[in-house]
């Protein structure tokens, strides 16, 4: 689980607790970076299972491991990581973002919630398909 902009970690984090699975958190902000290995002392995680690190989600190394992408990011980061999407991960990759969807795909689901607040929250989701054959 990649988790671009994980702010204090807790998504992975708690992939990682509840799940086993191993999580990469990125973020670009040395203060989220703290926050995150805060999260992952009280949750007692390693970072065998963990791996938080300081930079650009926009380059991010090895982006193709990831076999679920979380997102919360303004529009126009969605915008600059859908080519990036499009060209790099492995079909079944799954996508999950956090209000805004990526510009130019449709998602595949939809899921529109309420936490209190103003307005509403949505959840767009995606996986990547197989390239269409010429």
């Amino acid at each position: 689980v990649f988790d671009l902009g994980c702010g204090d970690g807790r998504i992975v984090v708690t992939a990682a607790k509840k799940y086993g699975c191993k999580g990469v958190g990125i973020d670009i902000d040395p203060d989220r970076i703290k926050d995150s290995l805060a999260t992952m002392r009280k949750a007692e995680i390693t970072k065998d299972l963990v791996d938080i690190r300081q930079g650009d989600a926009l380059n991010v190394k090895d982006l193709e491991k990831a076999s679920v992408i979380m997102l919360y990011m303004l529009p126009e980061f969605m915008e600059k990581l859908e080519p990036q999407i499009k060209k790099r991960l492995k079909p079944g990759t799954r996508i999950v973002a956090h209000d805004y969807p990526f510009p130019n795909m449709d998602p595949d689901q939809t899921v529109e919630f309420e936490v209190g607040g103003a307005r509403p929250k949505y959840l767009y989701m995606w996986t990547i398909r197989e390239p269409k054959k010429k």
